[in-house]
């Protein structure tokens, strides 16, 4: 029994020397690009110039930065609504009462991550000129074409959510209490995947603020298009901009990741499917009375 317990006391010890290992390289590997931007950024004009923080005071007086970073902001918000809204419903559907159709679903789904973004971009600007024609300008309806290219990326996200509970028996508990399908596929089964429509935003989110390709492509401006412009103009504050976009990028991705955090004493493994049918029986009971 000594000798059991001090082989695992030394694999114990292997395992954590290598997880900090991996996780030092990773870290290197990741903040080194980063310091070497902020480096940059403190350069002077000539080598012998010392080092300032001019770059980062002048981001404020940036042209159009601010309204790019609301742009952008936006589209993140759109963009990730109208996926979960378009998606999660039709997903529920085809699972409980198409499922002969959930392999064309997923190619559909998967089709855009095989179709370079200059050939969406061909196919779309037509489609624009109706778009800008019903809609106006506005870089917001750059939303249309962002939920057709976060579709590959929420779809795996959404299925994988979706195999780990058991889709048809809680509807077919709700709908034995008198919930209809409008019910089930909006009031029963997304409370209990909160953590695949979560990674599903994540996913999105992080795609938006990230484009540059079709924004570009369909003059639009974003907040990448205009770290792009203010490159050509101004190297420096460029590149502290898009270090200030890459820091608010993991912090917004780091604080919604905490959203689904339990809080308090963990909940026993059936209340997700409890909770969201109890209103369902008392509104049943109700309309009995």
């Amino acid at each position: 029994m000594a000798r059991t317990r001090g082989i695992n006391a030394r694999r114990r010890r292997r395992l954590n020397v290598f997880r900090t290992v991996v996780l030092v390289l990773l870290g290197v590997f990741f903040l080194t690009p980063l310091f070497a931007m902020f480096e940059f950024t403190t350069r002077g004009d000539t080598p012998s110039s010392p080092r300032s923080l001019a770059a980062w005071g002048e981001i404020a007086s940036a042209p159009n930065l601010i309204s790019s970073i609301v742009t952008s902001l936006g589209l993140a918000v759109i963009t990730s609504v109208a996926m979960i809204v378009l998606l999660v419903p039709t997903m529920i559907w085809v699972r409980l009462r198409l499922p002969r159709l959930f392999r064309v679903i997923e190619f559909l789904c998967l089709l855009p991550l095989t179709i370079p973004a200059i050939v969406l971009v061909v196919g779309l600007a037509p489609v624009y000129l109706w778009v800008t024609y019903f809609f106006g300008d506005s870089a917001l309806t750059l939303s249309f074409a962002y939920v057709i290219l976060v579709l590959p990326y929420t779809f795996r996200a959404l299925d994988a959510g979706m195999s780990a509970i058991d889709v048809r028996t809680m509807s077919e508990a709700a709908r034995s209490l008198g919930a209809g399908w409008t019910t089930v596929m909006f009031r029963i089964i997304p409370p209990n995947m909160r953590a695949a429509l979560l990674n599903a935003s994540l996913l999105s989110v992080a795609l938006v603020l990230g484009e540059f390709t079709l924004a570009n492509l369909l003059n639009f401006l974003n907040l990448q298009v205009e770290i792009n412009q203010l490159g050509q103009a101004n190297a420096p504050v460029s590149i502290a901009v898009a270090l200030g976009s890459l820091l608010f990028a993991f912090a917004l991705l780091v604080s919604l990741s905490f959203v689904d955090r339990p809080r308090g004493s963990s909940a026993p493994p059936d209340e997700g499917l409890i909770a969201p049918l109890a209103p369902v029986e008392n509104a049943t009971w109700g309309q009995q009375a």
